[in-house]
Parts: C-alpha cells; sequence; structure tokens
C-alpha cells in the first residue's frame, strides 16, 4: 500500500474520530436533559395510574367502552422511533417487535401511528395504512400532537372501527440499557397499568422512594360518572402515550451517545493500526533506498 494513501486514510480517520466525539458530547447533553424530562414525569404519570386502579374497582366502570375489548375488525399499533439513525440498535430493536406483531395481523386489517422518521418510512414502503404521522418531535415532545393521535385512536376505538391499541416504544433503564417493549393502551387493562407503573419507578435515585397506598378510595363524580370516566381515560391514555415519548428520546440520546463513543474508541484503533501501518512501510522504503545506496557505493569501489 502506498505511503500516500495510508497517510490519507489517517488523516480520514482522524477527522472521522473528531466528529463522533462532538456527536457523543453533545448527546450526552441531551441524555441527561431528556432523563430529567422522563423522570421528572414519572410521579405524575405514576398518580394517574393509581387513580385508574382506584376507580377500576367500582363495578359500573368494568362496563365502560374503554375498559372492555373493542368489537372493531381493525388492530392500531403505535410505533415510536427516533427520526435521525446512528443511534445503534435503537430503531431496529422497535422495528423489530413491531414486525413480529403484524406477522399475526393481515396488512388490511391493521393501522399505524408512527411517531419518528424511521417507523414512517419503513412502514410506508410496505405497504401499510398509517391514518397518523408525526415527525420531527422535540426533544420537549409537543403534547399537541399527543392529544391530536390519543384523540383520533379513542374516537375510532369508541365508534367501533379498533378492538386494540397497543404501543411499541425503548423503555429507558439505564444510560448503557435500553429495552424495546410492548404495552397495551386500549382496552385500559389493569395488568398493563401494572407494568406501566413497574417501569416508571426507577430501580434508585430519587424517584426509586417507595409511596404508600391506601387500599380503597372512594371517589365522589359530577355531574355523572360516564362523563367523569370519558374524561379521565382518555387523560390517562394520552400520559401513557407522552411517557412512552420521553422514555424514548431518553432511549435515543443514550443509545447514540454509547454508539458515538464506540465509533470514536474505534477510530482510534484504526488510525493506531493505520500509523504502525504506516511507519513499517515507511521503514521497507527507507531501508529499500539505504540498501540502493549501499549498493551503489559498493559497485563505484569494485571499479
Amino acid at each position: 500500500m502506498a505511503l500516500k494513501h495510508i497517510k490519507n486514510k489517517i488523516k480520514s480517520t482522524e477527522r472521522t474520530s473528531k466528529v463522533t466525539k462532538a456527536m457523543e458530547a453533545v448527546s450526552a447533553v441531551k441524555m441527561r436533559k431528556s432523563q430529567e424530562r422522563a423522570l421528572g414525569g414519572r410521579p405524575y404519570a405514576e398518580a394517574a395510574f393509581r387513580v385508574l386502579q382506584n376507580i377500576a374497582r367500582s363495578v359500573d366502570i368494568k362496563h365502560h367502552t374503554f375498559m372492555t375489548p373493542g368489537e372493531g375488525s381493525h388492530d392500531c399499533i403505535i410505533v415510536i422511533t427516533s427520526d435521525k439513525g446512528l443511534a445503534g440498535s435503537l430503531n431496529s430493536a422497535i422495528l423489530k417487535e413491531a414486525t413480529a406483531i403484524l406477522r399475526d395481523v393481515p396488512k388490511e386489517s391493521v393501522d399505524l401511528v408512527c411517531f419518528g422518521k424511521k417507523s414512517y418510512d419503513h412502514f410506508l414502503r410496505r405497504g401499510y395504512n398509517i391514518p397518523r404521522h408525526y415527525i420531527n418531535i422535540t426533544d420537549n415532545v409537543d403534547i399537541n400532537a399527543v392529544e391530536e393521535a390519543v384523540d383520533f385512536m379513542a374516537t375510532q376505538f369508541k365508534e367501533g372501527r379498533y378492538k386494540s391499541v397497543r404501543i411499541v416504544f425503548q423503555n429507558f433503564i439505564s444510560t448503557f440499557e435500553q429495552n424495546a417493549v410492548v404495552r397495551q393502551v386500549l382496552p385500559i387493562d389493569k395488568e398493563q397499568v401494572r407494568l406501566m407503573i413497574d417501569d416508571i419507578v426507577p430501580k434508585k435515585g430519587k424517584y426509586a422512594e417507595e409511596v404508600k397506598h391506601e387500599p380503597m378510595i372512594i371517589y365522589t363524580a359530577e355531574p355523572s360518572r360516564r362523563r367523569l370516566y370519558d374524561l379521565v381515560f382518555v387523560m390517562l391514555v394520552e400520559i401513557m402515550v407522552y411517557h412512552a415519548l420521553l422514555e424514548s428520546k431518553a432511549s435515543e440520546h443514550s443509545a447514540r451517545m454509547v454508539a458515538m463513543k464506540n465509533a470514536t474508541d474505534k477510530a482510534k484503533e484504526v488510525t493506531k493500526a493505520l500509523t504502525l501501518l504506516y511507519n513499517k512501510e515507511r521503514q521497507s522504503v527507507i531501508t529499500a533506498e539505504v540498501s540502493e545506496i549501499t549498493g551503489g557505493i559498493e559497485a563505484m569501489r569494485n571499479k
């Protein structure tokens, strides 16, 4: 390999290392902010889910539309991915989980609601019906987009089009661990609520404190229970989707930070290997030149 070619590869790898290092630093800052948002919203989400657990003990609530299996002919799957790549296996894990669900559902009887360009492009190319999609979701997460999506899904479920609504997203566990999970949104299920609560409370930190729960709470509803339940259940679904988006954002930045760190480390290894190769090749060239000069001197002496 020519010395010039090796030298160019070294410079190119060093430039790549600088870019990945900068992206790692940016992702680290965004990850911390996303973690604060996700963790900051967890107590509120947990309180809302506790309300559901308490009112779910009521007899009349069991017959509410949002608590009973839908009679529709379609399923709705919410898929949350990132808009950008360079985040390791983050998006592929989510798409893998969503694809596993879709294998058991005919394409013509499923609607997809996509958050993120990666999921939208993936399923659009495969011919799925996507009645709602949202791209360029900021780290703050636009609550208007969440309300619009939930209002659409809740209306379709209430009117009898959807028999179930599920969500696929990356659950943030730690900086180096994210897990793609599937949760049922509608009909609302207490077991699914329990799983969401378990995911919400971190294993350690200031949000990991145990909360004492009352064994039973009686609510007085005005003007009517039916109207109150309609409002509460839609709000709960909005919280679930909003929380999933916050978790996904924290997971995205964490995965990208780790991916960029690995890329930076790999670039340094490649640079080191190329430098060693460059020195060996350069030494070989110098040795060859010295041998030629020595040979020429010896030939002149023999004359």
